[in-house]
């Protein structure tokens, strides 16, 4: 069974993806900045207090854990903004959350895996230009939109070392961060990203992944 170090878990997906990967047996190694009660009702190693904004925070991790076969970054923050109502402060804190954060966090983490380890970055289709048809929604489309890149960029250099780094949209899901709102609600979305996770190898590095299993378009 894989060690399987998951961020942004207290709630939602990551709650959810905690309890899959429980549920099939792997070492969970969970991360948050607050563990909710539901969260520390699991089996999960727990680790409070990691903010991917904060190296510092993040180092303290390294002599926590062992080698890690699964990384899943899915800390991310969604925030709303129109042409005629832009906010550029919370812009700029979706980026440092929703892009720098996630390269914060595995460049840290990368002495933690090894050849054959996987990678997860949790993005959005809304981070996919082609996709845009109703505008709108800057700071979280910019955001996605860049940690995409991050991550192709990522998967190309860590193509060498046998680490394969996949993209993956969780779905429209009914969490507190979408308002209740969604297609699905966070279990259906972590069974589809944790059978991307486990089936999708280093031939697959750089892709982008819905959680129904289609590939997505940039």
């Amino acid at each position: 069974m894989a060690k399987v170090l998951i961020n942004g878990t207290n709630r939602g997906i990551g709650l959810e993806l905690v309890k899959k990967f429980l549920s099939e047996g792997h070492d969970v190694y969970a991360a948050c900045r607050t563990a909710s009660e539901e969260l520390k009702a699991t089996k999960a190693k727990i680790f409070e207090k990691i903010d991917v904004t904060d190296e510092y925070r993040i180092e303290t991790l390294l002599s926590e854990i062992p080698n890690i076969d699964i990384l899943i970054n899915n800390a991310g923050i969604l925030k709303s903004e129109t042409l005629e109502n832009l906010n550029f402060n919370n812009i700029t804190e979706q980026f440092e959350v929703n892009t720098l954060g996630p390269l914060k966090f595995i460049s840290t983490l990368l002495p933690k895996l090894t050849n054959g380890s996987k990678i997860g970055i949790v993005s959005s289709k809304m981070g996919s230009v082609s996709d845009n048809t109703s505008g709108a929604y800057y700071g979280y489309r910019i955001s996605k939109c860049a940690v995409n890149m991050m991550a192709k960029s990522l998967s190309e250099d860590l193509k060498s070392q046998g680490i394969a780094v996949l993209i993956l949209h969780p779905g429209f899901v009914r969490t507190d961060m979408t308002g209740g709102q969604g297609f699905i609600d966070p279990p259906e979305s972590a069974e589809g990203l944790y059978k991307i996770m486990i089936e999708k190898s280093i031939k697959e590095t750089g892709t982008f992944w819905h959680t129904n299993g289609e590939n997505i378009d940039w």
